[in-house]
């Protein structure tokens, strides 16, 4: 596929287009204002003379010859809804833009594409016909029938885009007649035979994924003599035999995926020359014997899948000098021995499992601190890990076998009289002093019961007092015996500093802003406390100031400070509710293979944050400056809530600079931030877009993919019209039916990191679009314009 067929910014792809129907334009025209009415006003002039992208018509009308080909393409097709209306009948607008997803170049057509439009059929063998055809993409559709052998007529066909379609048969071996060929695509469809080798013929080829089909036999041992092949996926199928040694030579594969077959054989020695390999997937096949310990030139590998299969030995301490890996998973085989300590220096390790092996020793204390107990059970012989058995000390040292052994004189001197006494003193002077120590620690005990009970009853009478009065925002409470000075503002409960500094506290995260902890009051009621630097602060008057404003916001999308607390010694506490269900991003990243996060939620928690933010910008004038996913708290139903909004106003300018490049270096600061270093709302709106495309890949925004960020690898993705390799799995097996609502809301979060802020929409325009995306979620008075319909929807046009 060549360069010229795509816009040169990547970003733009996906700019929404309103509809050319009359009524809709209507419509969309009445819900612009200002500056983006006249920007979306020339995006519709760009979608009527342009409907290609990078693509202007040359002036030449289409062939006779092409213009048939069309026609009896279309009629094997069966448009459900209308897409191919404007394929007239007298050929004209076929190659100005007039006919949907025909693209030219001197009057011969060079590309279909017409993927996400419902269509079902057959591809008819007329397609042969279309002898400059560069590029056939009719994927996501609802197509049936087999691949026309007539592709293999077409000399110059780089990309064939078939995936997520219902066609059956075998792959036609004419395509070996393709030499241009670069991607080859016809993933998740029910096609069955062998794979043919001539599939790989192509000098070009980059990129074949076959993969979610019936397909049998072995993998063509032919596939190792194309040294351009990049990414080969054939997972979930029915393959069998074992992985050719040869495919060592494949120089640039950086992805090869062969899950879910039935390969057997051995781990080829051969991958260790697989330097470009950034990930390795062999689950659920059935390969033994041992992994080598020659895999330290695998420098950029990140994913190592060996997963339920029947590899033995000891695992190879060599993997933990590959510094990218990021992801390991060699549970459900037979290895043995220890886990390598070698593992502790894999920095940028995120997920680990070795469950169900026969494993055993200590496990190194690195990994059992950032993994949970699901990372290692079914190892009856491992041990140091939560709810493991403890590892046995070790035992004192043996006499060493040249050693002189104790005589037995030494062992066996009898005791003398004078000894005899010694002991007997010794023996009552201990007693004497433990019954001492027994009578001091009742005393002690016996007086702080006395003590607790006249606090309490203190408590009561302070609590008694609040009811009375009336407990309102603002009121003051003193610290008591602890000192300093505690604020409340409105909350389910009330409680004394000294019930807040006696609180049972546990750590749960660190920030630029501070240190977070669950704290369990004495009554069992839970807050989060967080303690705030106590140089990055500002001083107490303008600290009490600011703080006071943002006590008082209120919204079920943003964490409400409940009360704030000032220190005799300057420390700074605020307290917020406790959300049960920890952050989005350890929601997302840290769950088990167990844990599937569907659809209806993710989106339920993108409206949300959309909805708090709209909030802050709106209501209150907030700009957040540090949106992160893990600044995104849930509660117990998945409701979402914004939380460090309005800190910035708390901090001095060099503490605020920092917070700003912590967020830069988790990958969700705006490209600008780095030369202002000052926040706006639209780089707020970017980071929003960040967290949206985390919702649909299931990626870390903090981890490169390839080189790239996430909205650049999206980006790059999208491009290639890979789509459904950017969306997670667990969302990909819905597709036929969210198909349309995962594009949408993928085209949406691209236009949030537009590079450039004022391409950007403001967050109240990107609650409108997601909320149209899923209306049904929308609750109450927010839902009231869904009947209208008035916002322009949103659509792909590839």
């Amino acid at each position: 596929m060549e360069n010229e067929d795509f816009s040169t910014n990547p970003f733009h792809l996906l700019i929404s287009f309103p509809s050319t129907n009359i009524e809709t334009r209507k419509k969309w025209k009445k819900n612009q204002k200002g500056s983006f009415k006249i920007l979306a006003f020339l995006l519709f002039l760009a979608s009527t003379i342009q409907p290609v992208l990078g693509h202007l018509w040359d002036g030449v009308v289409v062939t006779q010859s092409d213009f048939q080909s069309l026609r009896a393409i279309k009629n094997e097709l069966i448009d459900s809804k209308g897409f191919l209306r404007s394929w007239n009948d007298s050929g004209l607008g076929a190659c100005s833009g007039g006919w949907v997803g025909i693209k030219c170049l001197k009057g011969e057509v060079v590309a279909i594409q017409l993927p996400w439009k419902s269509l079902g059929g057959r591809i008819s063998e007329k397609i042969g016909q279309l002898q400059s055809l560069r590029k056939l993409s009719l994927h996501d559709n609802f197509l049936v029938g087999s691949i026309p052998f007539s592709l293999g007529f077409l000399p110059n066909l780089r990309g064939v885009y078939l995936f997520n379609n219902k066609l059956s048969g075998s792959i036609p071996l004419s395509i070996a007649n393709c030499p241009m060929l670069q991607s080859f695509d016809v993933s998740n469809n029910s096609l069955v035979g062998k794979i043919p080798s001539s599939l790989a013929n192509s000098t070009r080829i980059f990129r074949i994924n076959l993969s979610y089909n019936s397909l049998s036999g072995s993998i063509p041992s032919l596939f190792t003599m194309s040294q351009t092949l990049t990414i080969l996926s054939l997972s979930h199928n029915k393959i069998v035999g074992s992985i050719p040694s040869e495919i060592g030579k494949l120089s640039r594969l950086r992805i090869l995926d062969l899950s879910n077959n039935a390969i057997n054989g051995s781990f080829p020695l051969s991958f260790s020359n697989l330097s470009s390999l950034v990930s390795l997937n062999l689950e659920n096949n059935q390969i033994e014997n041992h992994v080598p310990n020659t895999l330290e030139n695998l420098h950029n590998l990140s994913v190592f899948n060996l997963k339920n299969n029947k590899f033995d030995g000891k695992i190879p301490s060599t993997i933990g000098n590959l510094s990218s890996i990021s992801q390991i998973d060699l549970s459900q085989n037979k290895f043995v021995g220890e886990i390598p300590d070698s593992f502790t220096k894999l920095a940028n390790l995120s997920s680990f499992n070795v469950s169900y092996n026969n494993l055993s020793g200590p496990v190194p204390s690195l990994l059992s601190k950032k993994f949970n107990a699901s990372s290692f059970f079914g190892n009856i012989d491992l041990c140091g890990y939560i709810s493991s058995k403890p590892c046995p000390s070790t035992p004192p040292p043996h006499n060493h076998p040249l050693q002189e052994s104790p005589s037995p004189n030494q062992h066996h001197r009898k005791l003398s009289t004078k000894d005899i006494i010694l002991i007997v003193a010794g023996v009552l002077l201990l007693i004497l002093l433990l019954l001492c120590c027994f009578l001091l620690c009742c005393l002690i005990r016996k007086r702080a019961a006395s003590s607790r009970n006249s606090s309490k009853a203190a408590k009561a009478a302070a609590n008694a007092r609040n009811v009375e009065k009336g407990v309102t925002s603002g009121d003051v409470v003193s610290g008591g015996e602890a000192g300093g000075k505690l604020v409340h503002f409105d909350g389910p409960f009330v409680f004394t500093a000294d019930d807040l500094l006696c609180a049972t506290a546990e750590i749960m995260g660190k920030s630029a802003y501070g240190t977070a902890y669950k704290a369990t009051l004495e009554d069992g009621n839970q807050v989060a406390v967080k303690r705030l630097r106590e140089k990055t602060t500002k001083g107490h008057k303008e600290f009490e100031a600011e703080v006071a404003s943002l006590g008082k916001i209120r919204h079920p999308n943003l964490l409400a400070l409940r009360a704030y607390y000032l220190g005799p010694k300057g420390e700074k506490l605020l307290v917020f509710d406790y959300m049960s269900r920890g952050s989005l991003a350890s929601f997302l990243h840290a769950r088990g293979p167990e844990i599937v996060i569907e659809w209806p939620t993710r989106m339920k928690i993108a409206i949300g944050i959309t909805n708090g933010l709209s909030c802050l910008h709106n209501q209150e004038n907030i700009v957040h400056g540090n949106l992160t996913s893990s600044n995104i708290l849930l509660n117990e139903q998945t409701i979402p809530h914004i939380t460090d909004f309005g800190l910035s106003r708390l901090m001095t300018t060099s503490a605020n600079t920092n917070i700003i490049a912590t967020a830069g270096s988790l990958g969700y600061n705006a490209p600008e931030l780095s030369k202002t270093k000052k926040p706006t709302s639209k780089t707020d709106v970017y980071s929003l877009g960040v967290i949206l495309l985390e919702l649909l890949t299931g990626k870390p925004p903090g981890e490169p993919t390839n080189g790239m960020d996430l909205p650049q690898w999206v980006a790059s993705i999208v491009k290639e019209e890979w789509t459904n390799e950017v969306f997670d799995l667990e969302l990909m097996r819905d597709a036929p039916s969210i198909g349309d609502e995962l594009l949408n809301t993928l085209k949406l979060a691209l236009h949030c990191v537009d590079p450039s802020p004022a391409a950007r929409p403001d967050v109240k325009q990107v609650l409108q679009q997601l909320e149209e995306i899923k209306p049904e979620l929308v609750e109450g008075d927010n839902n009231d314009n869904d009947d209208d319909d008035d916002g322009a929807k949103v659509q792909i046009n590839e």
